[in-house]
């Protein structure tokens, strides 16, 4: 890549007004990051560092670093910035409506990187009740050790709300679609009440809105247009898509991006150039035709589990008994207008925990379309108990009043024909 001047290929186009479909299979117009003018698919980049012209320009680079986007970067080292991750992080803002993207190794590093690149020693972190367990043990576990407080609430509820009003707070963190619950925060409502709060502080003393929308993905939800201040994704999961790359990244606006780059380059938590190519080549441009089979299979299979006389009940936001559905339908939505409910369901058996562990233990052993596996959003399907396995850093008392039931199970859809994955889930409902 030249170090001298931007460049881009005099046949890209200029415009971006396409559908959000064909955004994510051709990404930004033009960028600064790759020269296009013979590749149709950028090549994977291996360096980890890079040539400079001069000492004055390899100061530039270091003074300049996390810069606005509109400033050419300079390319030094690939723990700042690196052609694969720049490409991937311009169509990560394309697809969410933002200024800028930054790529971090992990779902975890962008959610880590996200709060503590804004929040200091005696903030507050308002957080949702209902939270992954390793975004729990960051909250509760961790950030104590720094002198950054938190509380859990309820973000649906108005009562619960009126603590932001408590001059401590900085951060309000919640989860747009709540893992494993399938609960839906209603942003709409959420967002008026924290401007609200706002306009009685000063500018320095802002409440920010950092959200993880990995459930929803940006083809089913776009928070960003809702006015939060931060969008976490685990690009591991819908975004990539194929089970082989691990990846987060947090979309936001220019004045955050600074202080999340230099996060990432001195916490260490990188994204792999390798995984960033593949998630860009892959992954993206395949998200849309991925989330809409593997939508329309959750829709049969919920509708199947509601129907069993052995389930006891089923959560998935595309069912009219989903006690939010008109919520559902509201801010569940593609970039094209259509409802997007998503690919995950939520349902528990009749009966007790022993019923949920032989069930699970038989589709464990005897399904063929079906997969006891952490994870979720993969082209295959997954099965897990969150209680016993992705949630388990929840203490069961915490685990109750966060509305986690221990036998609760939860199925992420994959690709597999939905007429197999219903067989391989009634044959292990007949054995309970």
């Amino acid at each position: 890549m030249s170090q001298k001047k931007s460049v881009s290929s005099s046949k890209a186009p200029r415009k971006t007004t396409a559908s959000g479909r064909t955004q994510m299979i051709h990404g930004k117009p033009a960028t600064h990051a790759w020269e296009f003018s013979r590749h149709l698919v950028p090549p994977i980049t291996a360096a980890t560092t890079f040539r400079l012209d001069s000492l004055e320009r390899g100061a530039q680079g270091f003074l300049s670093f996390g810069a606005d986007d509109t400033v050419e970067p300079i390319l030094i080292y690939d723990r700042l910035d690196e052609p694969n991750t720049m490409m991937l992080e311009e169509s990560l803002a394309l697809m969410h409506n933002t200024d800028v993207a930054v790529s971090f190794a992990s779902g975890m590093g962008a959610i880590s990187s996200a709060i503590l690149s804004v929040a200091k020693a005696g903030h507050k972190v308002l957080a949702h009740r209902t939270l992954y367990g390793c975004t729990y043990s960051l909250l509760n576990d961790w950030l104590p050790r720094f002198g950054i407080e938190n509380t859990f609430i309820d973000v649906n509820s108005a009562e619960h709300r009126q603590l932001l009003e408590d001059p401590k707070v900085r951060i309000l963190y919640f989860e747009t679609v709540t893992n494993p619950i399938l609960e839906l925060a209603d942003l709409p409502k959420i967002m008026s009440d924290v401007r609200k709060a706002n306009k009685k502080r000063k500018a320095d003393d802002q409440i920010l809105v950092i959200v993880d929308n990995t459930f929803a993905t940006p083809w089913g939800l776009r928070p960003a247009d809702y006015g939060v201040d931060m969008v976490v994704e685990s690009l591991t999961k819908n975004i990539s898509g194929f089970g082989t790359e691990m990846g987060g990244a947090v979309m936001t606006s220019k004045k955050f991006c600074k202080a999340l780059k230099l996060a990432r380059k001195d916490f260490g938590a990188i994204l792999n150039p390798r995984g960033a190519w593949q998630i860009l080549v892959h992954g993206i441009p395949t998200l849309a035709v991925r989330y809409g089979q593997q939508q329309a299979t959750a829709m049969k299979v919920a509708k199947f589990l509601e129907k069993h006389p052995k389930v006891e009940r089923v959560i998935y936001p595309g069912l009219q008994s989903h006690p939010q559905a008109a919520l559902a339908k509201k801010m569940l939505r593609t970039p094209e207008g259509d409802f997007a409910p998503g690919t995950m369901i939520s349902f528990a058996l009749k009966g007790d925990m022993r019923k949920c562990q032989k069930f699970v233990d038989h589709v464990a052993k005897n399904a063929y379309s079906v997969t006891l596996a952490v994870s979720l959003g993969v082209v295959k399907t997954l099965i897990e108990v969150p209680g016993f396995m992705t949630h388990s850093a929840i203490p069961s008392e915490k685990q109750s009043s966060s509305g986690i039931d221990a036998k609760a199970i939860r199925l992420s859809l994959g690709l597999e024909g939905a007429d197999d994955i219903i067989a391989d889930l009634a044959a292990g409902l007949a054995k309970v």
